[in-house]
């Protein structure tokens, strides 16, 4: 909003943010689904339905609005920025390889910090096992309906790992431990956001 503010367009700001969380989460809807399929999934994960169902949040999520958009809004301005975004943004040969090698690292990075927070609750794990659970986890726990990641996290985890016999508590418990894990990674940012309103400030002081 700040950024949209002193550029004089606060609708394409938003948008931005708006396309980066939705691209992000189509490229891990892909990972998460060939995961499922490609590696030996763990006794009592069931493929089939836990795939239908990620599909219909990723749809709902990625598609909700266009589909509100009846065929008279579509000439409207916001039919016109949807469309002129996804084709000259999200899907222009410059950008979406940008997009998915950036959102892959950044998936992994996840599902790494998964993987740590499962070795810090003491479980005895194999990463092969646990990769299909964390990407599930992570999938639900970035739609949009939750704070700061809280809440269907540490539910869908809880659910995944009972469906494997290591116990919804375990789940539960990793999911607060990653929580913890992700908070603190992103404390380095507010190094960076000091940085950055000291000099406003004096640069302010200055004029």
């Amino acid at each position: 909003m700040r950024h949209g503010r002193e550029v004089g367009d606060l609708g394409r700001s938003l948008r931005a943010v708006a396309w980066e969380r939705a691209s992000g989460f189509a490229v891990q809807i892909v990972l998460t689904l060939g995961v499922l399929f490609l590696l030996p999934r763990p006794a009592g994960f069931r493929v089939p339905s836990i795939a239908v169902t990620v599909v219909v949040v990723a749809c709902t999520a990625l598609i909700a609005v266009p589909l509100c958009l009846n065929r008279r809004r579509l000439s409207t301005r916001i039919g016109r920025a949807f469309t002129s975004d996804l084709r000259d943004a999200v899907l222009a040969p410059r950008a979406w390889p940008g997009i998915l090698l950036a959102s892959t690292v950044a998936v992994l990075g996840h599902a790494a910090v998964f993987l740590i927070a499962v070795r810090a609750t003491g479980a005895d794990v194999s990463p092969a096992r646990l990769l299909p659970l964390a990407l599930v986890v992570l999938t639900a726990s970035a739609v949009p309906t939750n704070i700061a990641g809280w809440g269907p996290r540490e539910g869908a985890a809880a659910w995944a790992f009972s469906s494997v016999g290591l116990g919804a508590t375990l789940g539960l418990t990793v999911a607060v431990v990653y929580g913890v894990l992700a908070l603190f990674a992103t404390l380095p940012g507010a190094v960076v956001l000091v940085v950055t309103h000291r000099r406003r400030v004096w640069r302010g002081a200055c004029s």
